[in-house]
């Protein structure tokens, strides 16, 4: 073999482990890039559930917010938000809670009796609160993340349901 032959195989040799060289290299990149931002993306759709949760709740609170219509209590041993209203003389209640990993909200006539596994789910959220703040603001929190509402009504502390 010549010498400008074994000079090219050697060569080409050297070129094919740059190249490999580059290639794990650009494959171990991409691989810890979509770690990365697999990790990023569960990150903000947890913090985006509970602060969706939060809004919801602010929300319907602002919305349907009427003279005495807002109530904090509870119903077969779950805390809730009531909201009453009287459509075309009838009194409903929509109720807002946390059950079985969801917020869920029920809306129906007052004086119907309704269950926790009647609600439709609305969001999925692993914890909901409400409770009383101080100078009639109701506090509202998700574990990482809380809100304080003031219902321009006043609201009731009273156990409903």
């Amino acid at each position: 073999m010549s010498k400008v032959h074994r000079s090219r195989n050697i060569d080409t040799i050297f070129v094919l482990i740059v190249f490999s060289i580059f290639a794990i290299s650009v494959l171990m990149v991409l691989m810890l890039g979509a770690s990365i931002y697999r990790n990023i993306n569960d990150i903000s759709h947890d913090g985006e559930f509970e602060h969706t949760a939060l809004s919801y709740v602010w929300t319907k609170v602002k919305n349907f917010d009427n003279a005495g219509g807002i109530h904090l209590g509870g119903f077969h041993g779950i805390p809730a938000l009531f909201i009453d209203e009287y459509i075309g003389g009838t009194h409903f209640r929509t109720a807002v809670f946390h059950y079985e990993g969801w917020l869920c909200e029920i809306f129906s006539e007052a004086s119907l009796e309704f269950r926790p596994a009647d609600g439709v789910r609305v969001v999925r959220v692993d914890e909901l609160y409400f409770e009383p703040y101080i100078h009639g603001l109701i506090r509202a929190s998700t574990g990482d993340r809380m809100i304080l509402i003031s219902p321009r009504s006043g609201v009731d502390f009273q156990l409903s349901g």
